[in-house]
């Protein structure tokens, strides 16, 4: 925007003043005192104010020269000073006031009658652009026409480059410094960002102002939280610059060579490591061994048993004060433990039993709980070729009687108190460990059921045959 140089502004010289015009007025009520009786009655209106008079003079202009009133050029007054004055002329004259324009630091002065900046401005060829700055000094409706002029003043506004990261703009901008270029703008700054020029630099048409802006960052470290903004690209950079050191197996997420992201979190782990001793008893386990020196059935503590100690050195890791991992480094056993060892007797003894059909031998007494059955209780249908057939093909009678072959081999002779001597020939589906099933004829079965000390007699079975009765 510019002032047309086609157009200059000139002071008007009008030497009238407000004194001048309340001598205006005076001299004007002596007039109408003094010529009352003789002059022509006429309305003067100046500015909106009106006087009546009464004048000797002829013309519009001989009136107001015989008056003393002045009129600069711009000044419009209806009708024309060669008018000749009537009777109840009015005279209407309206004086133009004087506006001040200034236009990027150059100021003119114009006389107008225009009562808007807009006309103002047309008149003085001013263009304004969306961005120009205008402030007016002044009330064009209310300014007096002698009292001080309005002042319009134009600020022109200006290109400038704004640059931030990869984002370029151009702003249009009246602002004297960069700092309220970046203001009108809307920039929010942070302390750690930094433009180029400074801040205080002054304004001047085409210039660049970069900003390089800093990121904000949250560091979470020793139970606290550290909010700061920087300029670094790695993690590491920014752990030094807060003195954030890492020392042994602490670690950083992201990692210290990583690239900082935007508005990152950087979270510090401190690491530590203690080692831990565990115990763990290890049980002991328990032999039998037979003992040639107990006898047979008979049992003996040969050596006490005593659990050993297992030791396990753990390491356990604990980030921020957390366990996170235990590993087993190593294990050992400390103490071995010692192996409990029970004896089993296989002395045998033979002994002499008085019974009512004379003395017997016995080489080993047993309890068991005595049955008794017969071929016709044996569950065999008569018709069948097996009815009456012991598992050994004996026939079924009397003195015949089912075992467990684990525990008495067959072909044994034993002596049951109250039946007498009996011969193992049979097996049985529910004759199973210390159980004997007594053999009776059908003429003669006697019901059994009661637990019994059961004689085996000599010949003594070669010790391959013998059930020991090892747990």
């Amino acid at each position: 925007m510019e002032i047309a140089a086609t157009a200059p502004f000139e002071r008007s010289s009008r030497p009238g003043t407000l004194q001048a015009f309340v001598l205006l007025a005076f001299t004007v009520g002596i007039l109408a005192a003094g010529y009352r009786s003789t002059g022509t009655p006429a309305t003067l209106v100046i500015d909106g104010q009106s006087r009546r008079l009464q004048t000797q003079q002829d013309t519009v202009a001989a009136l107001l020269e015989d008056i003393g009133l002045e009129l600069a050029t711009e000044d419009v007054i209806t009708p024309d000073l060669h008018r000749p004055i009537h009777s109840r002329m009015v005279i209407r004259i309206d004086r133009a006031r004087r506006v001040q324009v200034t236009v990027d630091d150059q100021t003119a002065t114009l006389q107008t009658h225009a009562r808007s900046v807009s006309a103002v401005l047309d008149e003085a060829a001013v263009t304004l652009n969306p961005q120009d700055e205008l402030r007016v000094e002044g009330d064009l409706e209310a300014n007096p026409v002698d009292g001080e002029p309005v002042h319009i003043i134009v600020q022109r506004a200006v290109p400038v480059t704004l640059v931030e990261g990869e984002h370029v703009r151009t702003l249009y901008t009246t602002a004297s410094t960069v700092g309220e270029v970046l203001h009108d703008a809307g920039l929010t700054l942070h302390l750690a960002d930094h433009v180029e020029p400074a801040m205080n630099t002054l304004v001047s048409a085409g210039m660049s102002v970069v900003v390089e802006r800093s990121t904000g960052v949250t560091v979470r470290v020793d139970g606290r939280s550290v909010r700061t903004r920087t300029h670094r690209e790695r993690v590491g950079d920014v752990l030094a610059d807060l003195e954030i050191a890492l020392t042994g197996q602490d670690y950083a997420e992201p990692p210290v060579e990583a690239t900082l992201p935007h508005n990152a979190t950087i979270e510090v782990v401190r690491v530590t490591e203690r080692f831990w001793i565990e115990q763990e008893p290890i049980p002991f386990e328990s032999v039998w061994r037979a003992d040639p020196d107990l006898e047979i059935d008979n049992r003996r503590l040969l050596q006490e048993g005593a659990p050993g100690v297992r030791e396990r050195r753990i390491r356990i890791r604990y980030e921020n004060g957390d366990e996170v991992t235990r590993t087993v480094e190593n294990q050992y056993v400390a103490v071995p433990p010692t192996t409990r060892v029970q004896g089993y007797g296989t002395k045998i003894v033979v002994r002499t039993l008085n019974t009512p059909s004379g003395p017997v031998e016995y080489w080993r007494k047993k309890r068991m709980l005595a049955t008794s059955y017969s071929a016709g209780t044996a569950g065999v249908p008569r018709s069948s070729p097996s009815f009456g057939v012991t598992a050994t093909g004996a026939r079924m009678r009397h003195g015949i009687v089912a075992v467990d072959p684990r525990v008495i081999s067959l072909g044994s002779r034993v002596y049951v108190p109250g039946y007498g001597v009996g011969l193992a020939a049979d097996t049985g589906g529910a004759i199973r460990g210390n159980r004997i099933d007594l053999g009776f004829d059908d003429t003669n079965l006697e019901l059994w059921y009661r637990w019994v000390d059961v004689y085996l007699l000599t010949p003594v079975p070669h010790t391959s045959r013998i059930d020991y009765n090892v747990p």
